[in-house]
């Protein structure tokens, strides 16, 4: 890791869950000159603000990790903002990073780049082997072009300018700043916000869509920024040995996955709920398994340290301290 602890760093999406994070892990490590804009500060998708911005700031290092994000329901019905946004939030940073001199940026992506029946677990080679998942496909094709263009600036420029654009692809993330909606959030959160209303109006129930029979996996959210600033660092050499010039994204996952069913029996006893958990096997189970192989990142020296059972605790009571809830 640099000993340069000033180094200015700038974080695009300090608000969001992965962003804050990072932040978290930069400042717990000591760096004290950490950039951040709020949306209303800085828009991302206006290529004349982003410009006078980085010529103002100069940062040394970039995390990228805003992004426009939601569920099922949002991507189908606004498909077009999902890829132009996110498209355009990319272009701008990437570039004008580059353009101002950046040397180190770090690209966070998202597991849907790897195809609907991707065979599991799904590592980076599966990329560009078949088809989407199509209800998140215009993310998807948004979040590929971001590491290809992060490729792209490598090989074009990579030896003339110095530039080390690099791509980390995390699994399923919950913990501190997620989204507790209790109609478009995750499957984490929605579970410890059902769960918590079921203990608080005492339900004898709680019934689960589906059989319970889907396996996931799930990564602590500070776990995915400590891999995020741990990828960063490493040396060029080290990075290079486990990536390829047009295959350089590394994959960040928990390394096991659990059944929906041992999922909700967790949350369950994460938030004290002690009555029955029911299943509607009337109800879409989706995919049968998602499952991401960090083989490639384990081999760098990174392994996970939260594990289930802890951070469904963390998160529960980081749930339970915002006022809005």
């Amino acid at each position: 890791m640099s000993a340069d602890l000033n180094q200015k760093i700038y974080v695009a999406g300090h608000r969001g869950m992965v962003g804050s994070a990072i932040v978290r892990d930069l400042q717990a490590k000591g760096y004290t000159n950490i950039l951040t804009r709020t949306h209303t500060e800085l828009d991302l998708t206006n290529q004349k603000a982003v410009t006078k911005f980085f010529a103002a700031e100069k940062p040394a290092q970039v995390y990228l990790a805003a992004a426009k994000v939601g569920g099922i329901y949002a991507n189908n019905t606004f498909p077009a903002e999902f890829i132009y946004d996110n498209l355009m939030v990319q272009n701008n940073v990437i570039h004008q990073a580059f353009a101002h001199g950046v040397k180190k940026l770090l690209f966070l992506g998202s597991s849907c780049i790897y195809p609907k029946l991707a065979p599991q677990p799904m590592s980076e080679d599966a990329l560009l082997t078949g088809k989407l998942e199509p209800t998140n496909e215009p993310y998807a094709i948004a979040k590929i072009a971001g590491i290809k263009m992060c490729e792209s600036y490598n090989r074009q420029y990579g030896q003339s300018h110095g530039v080390d654009y690099r791509s980390v692809m995390p699994t399923n993330l919950y913990g501190p700043g997620d989204n507790y909606h209790p109609e478009n959030s995750h499957v984490i959160p929605a579970l410890i916000r059902r769960f918590h209303e079921a203990k608080v109006s005492n339900a004898p129930e709680v019934v689960i869509w589906g059989t319970g029979t889907p396996r996931r996996e799930f990564l602590y959210v500070d776990d995915m920024a400590a891999a995020s600033v741990f990828v960063m660092h490493l040396d060029k050499a080290t990075y290079d040995s486990q990536t390829e010039p047009m295959q350089s994204h590394l994959n960040v996952g928990y390394g096991s996955d659990v059944t929906i069913a041992e999922l909700a029996a967790a949350v369950a006893k994460a938030t004290g709920y002690q009555g029955k958990i029911g299943f509607d096997a009337t109800k879409p189970d989706g995919s049968p398994r998602k499952w991401m192989s960090s083989e490639r990142l384990n081999k760098l020296g990174w392994t996970p340290k939260i594990n289930l059972e802890l951070g469904l605790s963390n998160a529960y009571q980081e749930m339970l301290s915002r006022s809005s809830i």
